[in-house]
């Protein structure tokens, strides 16, 4: 079953490669194509701006098509994740690909970006958006673990206990945190 905040309400070209998405859940985005059409010689069809026009919801409102042909057809929550972005916020695409490449499990990557697992997977699902602490976070941890071994699971350093092996950042965030306790 397809969430409501990836279900389309409504859709409208804006300009050509251009539509603004509205969303069951009330949310609106625009949206900018030209750079996937260019990327991709399957939609090469969505350039001309007489194919473009034609956009249309899908069937079952996961998805936008063009000309009635299944070859041009994008689902809802991919063009939402693009939106999001191209807005300048962070997605939950992001998310799924942070933790992917850091072959990090639910509960690994919420116990590293000091969440809860049930907050993770809302981000990770898109049905909350993802806050810019979050997406901050994955970058400190990215920039934190550039060339080195990543945290391996139970990594006591992402709770509060610190070794001469955990990272100086982390020593001094640790410190920090428990003098800010004790006060």
């Amino acid at each position: 079953m397809t969430r409501k905040h990836f279900m389309l309400e409504d859709i409208a070209v804006s300009a050509p490669g251009a539509l603004l998405l509205t969303f069951a859940d009330g949310e609106r985005f625009p949206v900018r194509l030209d750079e996937i059409i260019a990327r991709h010689p399957t939609l090469h069809a969505l350039s001309m701006p007489d194919v473009f026009a034609t956009a249309a919801i899908g069937e079952w409102k996961d998805t936008v098509i063009w000309a009635d042909d299944d070859n041009l057809e994008l689902a809802a929550d991919n063009l939402r994740a693009l939106a999001v972005e191209q807005a300048g916020d962070c997605s939950h695409e992001r998310v799924w690909n942070w933790m992917a490449r850091n072959e990090l499990t639910l509960d690994q990557a919420a116990q590293e970006l000091g969440l809860s697992r049930r907050m993770l997977a809302y981000y990770k699902s898109g049905e909350k958006p993802v806050p810019r602490t979050v997406a901050l976070a994955m970058k400190g941890w990215d920039a934190l673990y550039a060339g080195k071994a990543k945290p391996r699971k139970g990594n006591n350093a992402m709770r509060g206990e610190v070794s001469s092996d955990t990272p100086m950042l982390m020593r001094n965030a640790s410190a920090a945190s428990a003098s800010k306790k004790r006060a």
